[in-house]
C-alpha cells in the first residue's frame, strides 16, 4: 500500500497515489514524498516514481537478497542519500525495547521512505513535517530532516522509560518490593539498554558525516548545519545516559551480590557458632558413652548431674562468647 504526499503553498498535502506521476511529470514538478509499508516494496516504488535504477541498485535491498538489511547511510549518485535504520519502541507494561527498520531513499526533491515493525515511526514523521519548525527551508530534504528528528525523539522517549525503569528496578532491588530474585530483574533492564544502544550506534556514526556533508556544501553557518549539529547532541545526551542507566545497573547488581555474600557469611557465622555449641556436650558425652571398667565417674553418685551441668555450663559460657563477638 503507498501513501503519497507533495509539498505546496501549505506545507505537505496527502494525494491519491494515482495522481503523484503526473505532477512529477509537469514543467516544474513539486518535491513529493511517497511510504510504503514494506521495505521490500520500496524498490518498485522508487522505480515507478521515477527513480534512477543505478539509485536504486545501490540503496534499496531487492527481494530476494540473502544479505540481512543491515543499518546504513549512503550517499547517492547525484547527491541522493539513502538511509536505513532501527527504529526503537518502548513498552512501560512489560519493560521491553522493541526495534523495527526504517528506510528513506532521497532523490533530488522525491523521497520514498518504508517501515517495518512495531515503531510506528510515520506518525511522528508527520509531526514533525507539520509543526516543527527547525526542520530545513528546502523541501526537497525536510522528509529526510523529520526522519532524523523523529528518531532521535523516539531513542530520547525510549530513555526517559528506561531512566523510570531503573528508579523502579532501585526499589525492587533494595526496598520493600524486593522479589525471590532481583538479580534477574537486573539483567533483564541492562539486556534491554543494550538493544537500545546498538539501535542508536548507526545514527551515532551518521550524523558526523552528514555534518560533514553540509560543511562541504557550505562555508557559512546555514539552518540545516544548526539542526543537525542539535540532533548530533542530543542523541550523544542520550546514549550516555543509556551509559550511565547501564552502569547504574551494574552498581546495583554488585551491591546486592555483596549483600547476599554476607549474609550467607552471616549464615555461616551462626552455624560455626552453634555446631560448636553443641560440639562440647557431644564430646563430654562421647567421652562418658566409652563406658570403660576404669572410669571412677561412672561409679559417684553425682557423676551424672555432675555430667549434665558440665554440659549445659560449658554450652552457656560459648553462647555468651559468641553473642558478645557477634557470631549469634
Amino acid at each position: 500500500m503507498e501513501t503519497a504526499w507533495v509539498h505546496g503553498p501549505h506545507g505537505w498535502q496527502q494525494i491519491d497515489s494515482e495522481d503523484l506521476l503526473p505532477r512529477l511529470a509537469a514543467a516544474e514538478p513539486p518535491a513529493a514524498w511517497v511510504h510504503v509499508d514494506s521495505l521490500d516494496a520500496l524498490a518498485d516504488a522508487a522505480r515507478q516514481a521515477g527513480i534512477p535504477e543505478s539509485a536504486v541498485r545501490r540503496s534499496v535491498a531487492v527481494p530476494g537478497d540473502r544479505n540481512p538489511r543491515r543499518a546504513q547511510l549512503r550517499k547517492l549518485p547525484g547527491g541522493g542519500r539513502f538511509l536505513l535504520s532501527p527504529t526503537l519502541h518502548w513498552n512501560p507494561d512489560t519493560r521491553d525495547v522493541t526495534t523495527g527498520l526504517w528506510a528513506c531513499l532521497i532523490v533530488d526533491d522525491v523521497t520514498l521512505t518504508a517501515e517495518e515493525g512495531p515503531g510506528q515511526l510515520l506518525q511522528d514523521v508527520l509531526d514533525r513535517l507539520s509543526g516543527d519548525e527547525h526542520l530545513p527551508e528546502q523541501p526537497g530534504t525536510q522528509v529526510f530532516a523529520a526522519t532524523l528528528i523523529a528518531l532521535v525523539g523516539r531513542a530520547g522517549d525510549v530513555e526517559m522509560g528506561i531512566g523510570e525503569a531503573v528508579a523502579d528496578t532501585e526499589q525492587v532491588v533494595f526496598g520493600a518490593r524486593a522479589v525471590d530474585d532481583p538479580a534477574q530483574v537486573v539483567y533483564d533492564l541492562k539486556r534491554e539498554i543494550a538493544e537500545a544502544r546498538r539501535s542508536l550506534v548507526p545514527l551515532l556514526a551518521a550524523f558526523p558525516e552528514l555534518i560533514a556533508d553540509s560543511e562541504e556544501s557550505s562555508r557559512r553557518e546555514t539552518r540545516t548545519m544548526r539542526w543537525m549539529r542539535r540532533l548530533d547532541t542530543a542523541l550523544d545526551k542520550v546514549d550516555r545516559h543509556l551509559d550511565s542507566h547501564d552502569a547504574l545497573l551494574g552498581d546495583m547488581l554488585s551491591v546486592y551480590l555483596s549483600q547476599v555474600s554476607v549474609r550467607q557469611n552471616e549464615d555461616m557465622r551462626k552455624i560455626s557458632g552453634w555446631a560448636a555449641i553443641i560440639a562440647v556436650p557431644t564430646l563430654i558425652a562421647g567421652i562418658y558413652g566409652m563406658n570403660f571398667r576404669h572410669m571412677p565417674e561412672l561409679s559417684w553418685l553425682l557423676g551424672y548431674p555432675a555430667s549434665l551441668v558440665l554440659m549445659a555450663g560449658s554450652a552457656f559460657v560459648l553462647f555468651r562468647l559468641f553473642k558478645r563477638s557477634g557470631w549469634l
